[in-house]
């Protein structure tokens, strides 16, 4: 029986947990300092290490309903930044997280709710 925070399942706890470190700590920095100069790409950055947050709980707790949901916004996030952020420029003065899909971090945000709605359904129908 493999749960989904186990065996590979721990890399992709640990990657959302690094993610979740690295959003947040940017997200802070640029709310704090320089808000102004480009306030919804800062919220996003902060939305999207929320909502990294809530997956790497989420996963390592096994809490599937809410990780799979959690991937799912993720996703959404990630296709509606990434594509607002190549056709309207000028909306994202600064960079997100999930801005040009993902670019900034080698397109990472693209592949991981990809990757956990993956794990998270592949996980289910072993136990």
């Amino acid at each position: 029986m493999t749960g989904v925070g186990t065996g590979p399942g721990r890399v992709l706890v640990a990657v959302y947990g690094l993610f979740a470190l690295a959003a947040g700590a940017r997200a802070a920095v640029q709310l704090s300092t320089r808000f102004a100069e480009a306030p919804l790409a800062y919220v996003l950055s902060a939305v999207a290490a929320a909502v990294y947050i809530v997956l790497t709980v989420a996963l390592a707790r096994g809490a599937r309903r809410t990780a799979l949901a959690a991937c799912a916004v993720e996703l959404a996030g990630v296709l509606i930044v990434g594509t607002l952020s190549v056709f309207d420029p000028a909306a994202f003065p600064r960079a997100t997280v999930w801005s040009g899909y993902g670019s900034g971090y080698l397109f990472i945000p693209l592949m991981l709710p990809v990757i956990g709605i993956y794990w998270i359904l592949r996980t289910r129908s072993s136990e």
